[in-house]
């Protein structure tokens, strides 16, 4: 954990999707009382509901949550949009409570909440137009084999199944000759409160048998009927996401449902895949079980809450 002379403290949930995260987050946000800042990169948009697993109207009504429903899928949404929403958001909790809670598992997002982004410069109309084309012509396949070949390391946690961030690490590889994750920070921007970073896992079995079933729920819930109802703006980048893509398919007539609910547990479980090997690189995270009983991790938090107070004090004696 970082430690800043304030004790002001977020709490960080990250880990793979289908690891418990969004309970956790609610059980910690009623002990604390206090609000959770999403940083999932798709429970923000209004018409994507059941594809995204955005926690029940119930609990919605009961804690505050930020960066949920915030956003339409025509708008342009990014982590350089999140991280200045949610420093907004931050400060706003932290105006009635001491401690904040962040969770999701898209792992840009919370780098750039916690330590903030570079800015890109922009990208030649030219270098676009060679990218679209190579999509155009090759298909996702023909980017996948670019961006392994000229950017190994963004491929092996790249969400592989969404066309435009791939394009967009391409088109920026082919501007700067610098993988698109060079752009992450440097240099961490100062943060004036303290984090404490938890990561849920899950055995490898486990978490498959929960997305599996986490996807027939989604399914007995009606994500057919929701993506049917966004078919005419299907190629948003919003809906270029898992869960999506393997319906609109089934829509367009390429594959039976057996065979899109299959595909949906297969992409999920190489989503899932990817944010682990993207969040075993944060060596300040610590990590549990997503089984481990909720006490386990309030003795962890107030242990670390004791270590920041104890350093406030100090500081300012």
């Amino acid at each position: 954990m970082k430690i800043f002379n304030d004790q002001k403290t977020v709490i960080v949930i990250a880990g793979p999707t289908a690891t418990g995260k969004s309970a956790l987050a609610l059980k910690l946000a009623e002990h604390f009382d206090t609000a959770i800042i999403s940083a999932d990169s798709r429970q923000c948009y209004r018409e994507m509901t059941i594809g995204t697993a955005k926690p029940s109207e119930e609990d919605l009504k009961k804690i505050r949550h930020y960066f949920i429903n915030s956003h339409s899928i025509t708008d342009d949404v990014n982590a350089g949009l999140f991280e200045h929403l949610s420093m907004d958001y931050v400060h706003q909790i932290f105006k009635e409570n001491e401690v904040a809670i962040v969770c999701g598992g898209t792992g840009l997002y919370i780098e750039a909440f916690c330590e903030g982004l570079d800015e890109m410069a922009p990208i030649p109309e030219g270098i676009r137009n060679k990218v679209r084309k190579l999509y155009l012509i090759h298909g996702i396949e023909g980017l996948h084999a670019e961006l392994e070949r000229k950017d190994p390391e963004f491929f092996k946690v790249a969400e592989i199944h969404n066309p435009h961030r791939l394009m967009r690490a391409l088109e920026v590889y082919e501007a700067t000759g610098k993988s698109i994750l060079s752009f992450r920070k440097m240099e961490e921007k100062p943060r004036n409160f303290n984090i404490i970073k938890i990561g849920l896992q899950l055995p490898k079995e486990q978490l498959w048998d929960n997305i599996v079933h986490r996807t027939y729920r989604m399914i007995s819930a009606g994500l057919v009927d929701e993506v049917k109802g966004l078919i005419h703006c299907h190629r948003r980048n919003a809906l270029q996401t898992v869960g999506y893509a393997e319906i609109f398919e089934f829509l367009a007539h390429k594959c039976p449902l057996n065979e899109a609910i299959k595909n949906i547990n297969i992409h999920t479980r190489q989503y899932a895949k990817r944010q682990m090997t993207w969040f075993r690189k944060d060596a300040q995270i610590r990590w549990f079980s997503g089984n481990d009983p909720e006490s386990y991790f309030l003795h962890y938090i107030n242990k670390e809450l004791a270590n920041v107070s104890g350093t406030v004090m100090n500081a300012h004696e």
